[in-house]
């Protein structure tokens, strides 16, 4: 993996206030593949006591947005532009692992596959699939 490029990545994630407040990281950069892991908090859980789904939907967006841009040239931007999400399991356990995928790469759209698995006691259950695309646009550093 191009070390300038995880250092991208790892500086735009840094810069996303949302990832902080929720206590998200990521664990895994490579060529169109990027983990982001996320313990459970009281905090990010919803009135059952499950992990939020707009939160599960956030980290498995992040995951597959950061997949699509370690593709993407040194000048791109990432923004979602569509996600699916299944959830197929409450998102319990002692933490999630969102891992992104993509799919098809393209010059401007990339479609990509994100997964999350709650992790208890070690073993895997899974929790959502998405599916979403991805747009490549200029890095301006404004929002907008």
């Amino acid at each position: 993996m191009n070390t300038d490029i995880e250092q991208r990545i790892r500086e735009s994630f840094a810069r996303q206030a949302i990832m902080t407040t929720i206590g998200a990281s990521i664990t895994h950069i490579g060529p169109g593949e990027v983990t982001i892991e996320l313990p459970f908090r009281v905090e990010i859980t919803q009135q059952h006591g499950f992990v939020h789904a707009g939160v599960v939907t956030t980290i498995v967006d992040n995951a597959c947005g950061y997949a699509a841009l370690s593709l993407m040239p040194p000048a791109a931007a990432v923004l979602t532009v569509e996600y699916k999400v299944n959830f197929l399991s409450p998102a319990v356990g002692d933490k999630l692992v969102a891992t992104g995928r993509v799919l098809r790469p393209g010059r401007t759209l990339m479609v990509c596959l994100g997964e999350v698995v709650a992790l208890i006691d070690g073993r895997e259950k899974p929790v959502a699939t998405m599916l979403a695309t991805m747009i490549a646009r200029e890095d301006t550093g404004l929002a907008g």
